[in-house]
């Protein structure tokens, strides 16, 4: 635009006017940053999409996009607070491309803590598998793009040259504080608020606020503590609702027959007693003077123990195997293809209702249930996970520390890397002398991936199983396999491919991906075929139980929004539904000769303290977070502190739950009752209470280094 003056005044420029639309300059930030949102929102498939959620996550996206551009519009440089604002854009992009890529490849959101300190890790031993993985995510990376790419070329108009007027910036803090608090006040007093304080996860809160809030929470709690949830104490005596259907009775029915019968006598049950210790916790509570640690011995001391049972003692100074097997589920199992886990699963002991639940924790959560019989839960303000903070408080219920004592040796080994989760702290914390690919083992083949089960257990066995024979020395024995871990395929699996020509002869129809996972678990089989062919030719199968379940269900044959883990099994399911976690519990000796079978439900949590029982170990049950499954001491249709119990918890749908009443499914807020139970109008009231109180209490445990409270000594 030219600029005109008369002829012997001095020139003027007449200022131009800011290019942009101060409206355009206002909403860029909140509209982006709710675009995204949205956009991780609908690409999660678990998620559903149209709930109150988007209100929350509206307010939440709306008041730190006002906050960020007002930030900006103080910077009195235009061009820093340009380069500043498409620095953010860019960065908050690659957090939400990595998020939705931790969701695709591991099924979980994480934060940033977490993210930060296994970045190291993951690179350098996952590296090319993730690599292969994050192609997939082009769409969601390209469209979460879209913002960067109008920020760039419009950065002048969105940063306007003049900035906003001290009024405007006044009226929009104010809408950014409305924004802020009306969200604050749908998330903390709402139907979502556990999630968004003592309850709060990376993997619930995206869900429920948005990331935004995720992140500003982690800050928060890391500052200032993440909030205690309520710590409810109660005794089975509370729970004082009739039964919903009469007691069977004792006595014998009348007879038609109108001649006297011969009086029939029923043999007393044998007196049972109680898996406990000595422990005064209602002294313990009068004496102690911090509050959390008072409710915590009121609690644990309200609760029932398991009752012993026929099966106390069974295997007492006999030996113990328990494995933990990677992507391990009840699909692997194949006649043909693995003869020795169908074996293995069809003799022995067999648990009808077994369930490896969904910690939000991968591997190192699924472990350590195996391992302690506590629910894991992210510890702390750092959001530890539960195994790694383990590593730094009193563990003395870790079965090492009841078998050491006994003269067993505790040997453990994992056929990857030695830190990978910090594994060797927390195992060898609970008592294990661990050794690894990298510490201690020697594999034929090391560089393979994953590495081979078959090589773990060449490598290892014979070290106990030789004391055993020739010295006596029991032993309880630990493995963390990795030959059944993703990606299933016949490219990135080197164990997939040793197998493949097996599984394609048998299954020539099913996905590739299908037959990957079947085929890299024959060397899991391999690798059990071996050890109980070692332990029958040493003469001691009678003298050893064998006991191993997964980690977690195989989430990586989920992909690219194909779940193929529903073709292998034949039937639908979603990561809302308990059943997508039914597993299998191997327990099997040489020593059983008929098949047992067990219909309680139960869960990874209950191995410990059920071991403990077989073992004829002193434990006190009402410290694990499971149960003695053959624990007899509980109604069916009763809500009770020794009842079997499956939790499913920090699920993001709130926590479901199995007992031998029916199943509660949190995710549409029903309960399902078994075929012929009946229960009281409480009863899901009362289970649910039961499960917060597990989940909190589990949690509390490692917060507060409860057991070096107990057990100063340890």
């Amino acid at each position: 635009m030219s600029s005109f003056h008369r002829k012997g005044e001095a020139a003027c420029p007449i200022r131009q006017r800011p290019a942009g639309s101060p409206l355009l300059s206002v909403l860029f930030f909140p509209v982006s940053i709710l675009y995204q949102e949205l956009l991780l929102r609908l690409f999660d498939k678990d998620t559903n999409f149209f709930d109150l959620a988007l209100v929350r996550i509206a307010l939440f996206s709306a008041a730190a996009g006002l906050i960020l551009f007002l930030i900006l519009d103080l910077v009195p440089k235009r061009k820093p607070a340009r380069i500043a604002g498409g620095a953010v854009i860019f960065l908050w992009t690659t957090l939400l491309c990595i998020e939705r890529g931790c969701r695709d490849i591991i099924g979980q959101y994480y934060t940033l803590g977490f993210m930060g300190k296994m970045a190291v890790d993951v690179t350098r031993d996952f590296g090319g598998v993730f690599f292969t993985s994050i192609l997939g995510l082009a769409p969601f990376v390209l469209l979460s793009a879209v913002p960067f790419l109008v920020f760039v070329p419009l950065r002048h108009k969105i940063i306007r040259d003049d900035g906003q007027k001290k009024l405007a910036r006044l009226i929009l803090a104010a809408a950014a504080v409305l924004c802020q608090l009306l969200g604050w006040a749908l998330s903390a007093f709402g139907i979502a608020s556990s999630y968004y304080t003592y309850g709060y996860t990376a993997n619930s809160s995206i869900a429920h606020f948005g990331a935004v809030t995720t992140i500003r929470l982690e800050l928060e709690y890391a500052i200032f503590g993440v909030p205690m949830p309520p710590l409810p104490t109660f005794t089975d005596a509370e729970f004082t609702h009739p039964p919903a259907t009469p007691a069977p009775s004792a006595s014998v029915p009348p007879t038609a027959h109108t001649e006297p019968t011969a009086e029939i006598t029923i043999p007393p049950a044998p007196e049972y007693g109680f898996n406990q210790l000595d422990i005064d916790f209602a002294g313990l509570a009068e004496q102690e003077e911090d509050e959390t640690i008072q409710t915590m011995h009121r609690y644990f001391g309200g609760l029932t123990p398991s009752q012993k049972n026929e099966y106390t003692g069974m295997f007492q100074g006999k030996n113990l195997i328990l494995i933990t097997a990677e992507g391990f589920s009840p699909a692997a199992i194949d006649k043909d293809l693995t003869p020795t886990l169908y074996k293995l699963t069809h003799e022995g002991f067999i648990f009808h209702n077994y369930y490896q639940p969904d910690w939000t924790q991968s591997t190192c959560g699924g472990e350590f249930a195996v391992t302690t019989g506590l629910i894991p839960n992210w510890i702390g303000s750092s959001m530890e996970l539960a195994a790694q903070a383990s590593a730094s408080v009193s563990m003395p219920n870790a079965l090492p520390k009841l078998f050491a004592p006994l003269g067993y040796s505790t040997p453990a080994w994992h056929n990857h890397t030695y830190t990978y989760y910090e594994r060797n702290t927390y195992l060898e914390n609970f008592g294990y002398d661990f050794k690894a690919k990298d510490h201690g083992m020697e594999l034929a083949h090391p560089e393979l991936w994953p590495e081979s089960d078959l090589e773990m257990m060449l490598a290892t066995c014979d070290s106990y199983i030789d004391d055993y024979v020739e010295n006596g020395k029991l032993f309880h024995a630990y493995y963390m396999t990795v030959s059944g871990h993703g990606k299933y395929n016949w490219s990135d699996n080197a164990i997939s491919a040793m197998h493949r020509e097996a599984v394609e002869a048998k299954f020539p129809d099913l996905s590739e991906t299908s037959q990957a996972y079947l085929a890299c678990n024959i060397e899991l089989d391999l690798a059990l075929e071996h050890l109980v062919s070692k332990l029958e030719q040493a003469g001691i199968a009678n003298d050893t139980l064998i006991v191993m379940t997964g980690d977690h269900y195989p989430y990586l044959m989920v992909e690219d929004d194909v779940d193929y883990y529903n073709e292998l099994r034949g039937f639908e399911d979603t990561e809302k539904d308990t059943s997508r976690f039914r597993n299998t519990l191997l327990m099997w000796s040489g020593a059983i000769q008929e098949p047992i079978e067990v219909d309680t439900p139960c869960s990874s949590i209950d191995i410990v303290p059920t071991l403990c029982n077989l073992f004829g170990l002193d434990y006190d049950s009402r410290l694990y977070s499971g149960r003695d499954i053959f624990a007899p001491n509980y109604e069916v249709d009763q809500a009770s502190t020794s009842m079997p119990l499956v939790v499913f918890a920090n699920t993001g749908f709130g926590s479901s739950w199995i007992t031998a009443a029916g199943t509660y499914e949190a995710s549409t807020d029903t309960f399902i009752p078994k075929e012929g139970v009946e229960v009281g109008e409480d009863y899901v009231s009362d289970v649910s209470l039961l499960v917060n109180a597990k989940i909190s209490y589990a949690k509390l445990i490692l917060e507060q280094d409860y057991f070096s409270t107990l057990f100063p000594d340890d």
